[in-house]
């Protein structure tokens, strides 16, 4: 790796590959915490000369590059950090980014300044401040009044009122964002008729149509156009009729249905709630009988973590570095913590993948995998979320495939 050289923290020390070695062996360390230790651990034995780092690879990691660019996969100052230590960087952190941390107060506003000596140019505005503001409804309050220059994640029919309205404009893009329904491994999602016919008595066309207003992509894997294993022609149709025959095949009917629990939360997404129960009414037509049962998030990783999710549960899954493992890779290979189905056959195939280095190789083995897992109904993939984003017309938005919108991608129009 070769560092960027003319490159300073906020504090106005140099930047060095001093700073990035001490923050990956740091990573690496599991009493650090840092939920990704697994990957920063399959390297090691760095050596720096000049601005170029080596290090030695100790387990091969096909994804090691890309989680750079994501979650934990931050560089820290090395001295500045040492010298403060983990609660004084708390309560004033550095970087070497555009904008610099002014003010912070916990559940309120993150507010930022321009960092006059970055070295990409100097940013768009001289202050950036963060509100945070969990309820939809007073979001659209913010930008509607003019308090506030953007937001996200409004309700789609709020969204198509607001971006027609004078001195506002629009934008909704597809994320990496996943609506999907987790199958476990118990009865009667053990009986394949019964998870096939639940996947096919779904129209995810309709609800999107008529719950998101037409804002997301229906899918049949774990996979979003924009990732890298996204196989097209992998398609579980909506076929009630044919949901019927396999239920039937299993003793099975409108009158005789299959029954189970299905958990979700309610407001976590725009219409999580609503879509289940959508989905819960399309699949007493064919011969399902299902419950409802809400739950909070957290309580979704905590049962997800025990595999005790139960039947089925609705999820949201993100993947913004658009590798399988990511993905279906995590949701379901059996050892991971993130998984809920867990057996033999689909470890079986995904095993080896996981250090596969021809990456042709690799990625044509996902998509085999990818395809038996939807033949097998070992995961109902619902749609790919679209983001509704409104802002001030003066100003001129780029949307981030992740989800994430950064100040950079925010300019005066």
């Amino acid at each position: 790796m070769d560092v960027r050289e003319g490159v300073t923290w906020h504090d106005g020390s140099k930047f060095t590959p001093a700073d990035i070695v001490w923050s990956l062996e740091r990573a690496a360390k599991q009493e650090t915490g840092n939920p990704i230790q697994f990957i920063w651990s399959t390297a090691n034995n760095y050596k720096v000369e000049g601005n170029r780092i080596t290090g030695d690879v100790v387990r091969f990691e096909p994804t090691f590059f890309k989680w750079m660019a994501f979650l934990t996969g931050y560089v820290l100052p090395k001295d500045y950090y040492t010298k403060v230590g983990a609660e004084g960087f708390e309560k004033k952190p550095i970087g070497t980014g555009p904008y610099m941390v002014d003010a912070y107060e916990g559940n309120s506003y993150l507010r930022l300044k321009a960092n006059p000596n970055y070295f990409g140019g100097k940013p768009s505005f001289d202050t950036v401040i963060f509100k945070f503001v969990p309820d939809t409804t007073s979001r659209v309050a913010e930008i509607e009044s003019g308090s506030s220059d953007v937001t996200l994640e409004i309700p789609y029919e709020d969204f198509d009122r607001l971006k027609t309205k004078s001195g506002l404009a629009g934008v909704a893009t597809p994320i990496s964002d996943i609506g999907m329904i987790f199958i476990s491994n118990v009865d009667p999602m053990l009986d394949k008729n019964v998870r096939l016919a639940a996947s096919m008595a779904i129209d995810k066309d309709a609800i999107i149509k008529r719950l998101l207003r037409g804002y997301g992509n229906a899918l049949s894997t774990l996979e979003a156009p924009e990732y890298e294993a996204y196989d097209a022609s992998v398609k579980i149709p909506y076929d009630p009729e044919q949901a019927k025959k396999l239920l039937a095949a299993s003793g099975y009917s409108t009158k005789k249905p299959v029954k189970f629990t299905i958990k979700t939360t309610r407001g976590f997404k725009p219409k999580d709630y609503e879509m289940i129960q959508a989905i819960v009414g399309m699949w007493r037509k064919v011969g399902i009988e299902a419950e409802i049962e809400v739950y909070e998030i957290a309580k979704h990783y905590e049962l997800r973590a025990a595999h005790k999710l139960g039947p089925a549960a609705f999820y949201n899954w993100g993947n913004a570095i658009g590798d399988p493992t990511t993905s279906t890779g995590f949701a379901m290979f059996g050892p991971s913590p993130h998984s809920a189905w867990k057996t033999k056959d689909v470890d079986d195939m995904l095993g080896p993948l996981w250090v596969e280095k021809d990456e042709s190789k690799r990625i044509a083995g996902w998509k085999a995998a990818i395809k038996y897992i939807a033949e097998q109904g070992y995961v109902i993939p619902l749609l790919q979320y679209v983001q509704p984003i409104v802002y001030k017309s003066s100003l001129k938005v780029t949307p981030n495939v992740s989800g994430a919108l950064q100040p950079m991608l925010v300019s005066k129009g």
